[in-house]
């Protein structure tokens, strides 16, 4: 209302005065540069790092056990080390983690311990890792007995991983339309039926992303291992019950604490590592989005 009780009519050509385009022009600028420079600072990274590593890379590198009290010989204990524990985070974080978001996005009412839920979950994802190292070492070491292993590191990371999987998952769920529930129930289907074959299918590249995030963090993540089995040097791992190398712990070992000088075993290493997740990462965003292509037709 204006001083003389008129109402104020707001037209089409005062959102589009100069004011207005002068302000989105300096959002644009200013987003823009923001992402040159993220992808700027990326690249640099990638490029200093490949140049310091590519020169340690050969095939003795990569399979041969190391030697020399770790200042020669290859990384390949350390490599296996981190598969094993790729591989015990997806098979306990993913299932839980999944189920959990599913249950939250589509099961759940709005309750308080609904809400309390909610509230754990994103104190968990801001909990320190080297709170997690402590907890897997009393829960998981001492508790249940399972000592210095794969399987209590592979316990200790799944926790670590949980939030980011719920997170993403009940994110990912709550994209899809309403419409699209609506309609394949009002064509009769059961709600578990178009959770199964409508929502779940759809929502699957975003809950895969989510996955993957919180795998490459469990991959490179150190202070939760440092207390549960992570071992400075240790054969190939064969079991989930021995302790293992990792990548991540063997980094940090070469590059902090080193019996004599070996960077070329830290860069290669540094190098190995995010190789190795950089091209899970480039499988999985080149798989969502031709899933997302083969969902729009």
């Amino acid at each position: 209302m204006t001083k003389a009780g008129k109402k104020t009519t707001i037209t089409f050509s005062d959102y589009n005065s100069k004011g207005a385009r002068r302000a989105e022009a300096i959002v644009r600028i200013f987003t823009a540069t923001c992402c040159v420079a993220v992808m700027v600072l990326v690249a640099f990274l990638l490029g200093y790092l490949f140049i310091r590593g590519v020169g340690s890379i050969s095939w003795s590198f990569i399979f041969d056990s190391p030697q020399d009290r770790m200042t020669g010989g290859g990384i390949w204990p350390a490599i296996v080390g981190t598969l094993w524990l790729i591989g015990l985070v997806s098979a306990f974080a993913m299932p839980v983690g999944i189920a959990t978001g599913i249950y939250l996005a589509e099961i759940a009412k709005q309750s308080r311990p609904v809400r309390m839920l909610r509230v754990a979950i994103a104190n968990m994802a801001g909990v320190p890792s080297v709170v997690y190292g402590l907890f897997g070492f009393a829960a998981f070491s001492l508790a249940f007995g399972l000592g210095k292993s794969l399987l209590a590191m592979g316990l200790t990371l799944a926790c670590v991983t949980l939030p980011v999987v719920i997170t993403a998952t009940e994110e990912a769920l709550r994209q899809i339309p309403t419409e699209q529930r609506q309609a394949a129930m009002a064509l009769g289907c059961t709600r578990a039926r178009t959770l199964g074959k409508i929502v779940l299918p759809t929502a699957l590249p975003g809950i895969i992303t989510g996955a993957i995030l919180g795998l490459s963090r469990a991959a490179g993540e150190t202070a939760p291992i440092l207390f549960t089995g992570v071992a400075f040097f240790a054969p190939v791992a064969t079991d989930i019950m021995q302790p293992s190398m990792a990548l991540p712990y063997h980094l940090y070992i070469m590059a902090t604490q080193p019996t004599t000088p070996a960077p070329h075993i830290v860069w290669g290493t540094a190098l190995v590592l995010t190789g190795m997740l950089s091209i899970t990462n480039a499988v999985i965003a080149t798989w969502r989005s031709h899933k997302r292509r083969k969902l729009q037709w």
